[in-house]
């Protein structure tokens, strides 16, 4: 990544900076959004943007979101980088104030645009899936009413250390926490379904997920198909008997899960592979951003 976008600009990743008074840096108040492209453009960038703007309006940060604006620029900053497709990150930071907690809006914000290679998805991931692994670490409460994409991300990097203590996590394994109740919540990247008796099972907004744009469009996927969806509050065993298990986000798209960990315990899922509803999906989610047929 020899390039990166500030402010409408392409610069050498050198040159990229920002203001040690900026709020992001000091307060954490930003909000990003990542997603990839199909055919070297970014895919629901107009869902990112959306809930980019409803962030940005509550946090006081003045944002007018330019969807064709913002291609362009991508396009230019994956030319520079020499990119087909790419891994996209988004940020939009509150900008230089005063030090201190404001009570009143922001008025100058940066954004900063980041464009890399995407991550190699092996094609045996689509049958054979990855491992989840149970956390100790509990999901934190959000910072609004409903989770923010923020720069506020110790929470997640917490997890991500310790994940990196199990052994599955040498074999590429998600991480799953859970909130302070003992219920389902969240990957540590990703939002997490389930499917049991021919019905589709997601965890209610209510436990401090994000929001995933993944996560919406399959909802809206397996309503177009007649699957019947529910979000609700499930713990732990709820995923050990489930039929299927997946996870989503925005560069990995849909993942099988097919083990489960919980200390040294294993639990295959279903078959051992990815079962239909999750390969229907996958499917019907590629075909939507135009690379199946």
């Amino acid at each position: 990544m020899n390039y990166i976008g500030v402010n409408g600009g392409v610069v050498d990743a050198g040159d990229a900076v920002v203001s040690v008074r900026d709020h992001g840096f000091l307060y954490g108040i930003g909000l990003f959004e990542t997603f990839r492209t199909y055919g070297g453009r970014p895919f629901l960038l107009e869902r990112h943007l959306k809930r980019m703007v409803e962030g940005c309006i509550q946090l006081g940060i003045p944002y007018k979101p330019d969807p064709v604006g913002l291609t362009e620029w991508i396009a230019e900053l994956m030319k520079r980088n020499g990119l087909q497709e790419a891994y996209i990150r988004y940020t939009v930071t509150a900008g230089e104030d005063v030090l201190g907690l404001p009570a009143g809006d922001y008025t100058r914000p940066n954004q900063v645009l980041f464009a890399k290679a995407l991550p190699p998805r092996p094609i045996e991931l689509d049958t054979e899936g990855k491992e989840l692994q149970l956390l100790k670490l509990r999901r934190n409460t959000p910072e609004g009413l409903v989770r923010f994409k923020s720069l506020h991300y110790m929470n997640n990097i917490l997890a991500k250390r310790e994940l990196s203590l199990h052994p599955s996590a040498a074999r590429g394994a998600e991480g799953l926490m859970l909130t302070e109740r003992g219920e389902v919540a969240e990957g540590i990247v990703s939002n997490v379904f389930f499917v049991q008796a021919g019905r589709l099972f997601t965890p209610d907004e209510s436990t401090g997920l994000l929001p995933g744009i993944t996560r919406e469009m399959v909802m809206q996927l397996a309503r177009s198909e007649g699957l019947k969806g529910q979000t609700g509050l499930y713990p732990w065993e709820t995923l050990r008997g489930a039929e299927e298990i997946f996870l989503t986000n925005s560069i990995q798209e849909i993942v099988p899960v097919t083990i489960l960990w919980e200390e040294n315990e294993r639990t295959v899922v279903g078959s051992g592979s990815a079962g239909p509803v999750t390969s229907m999906l996958l499917k019907k989610y590629r075909q939507r951003a135009g690379v199946e047929q």
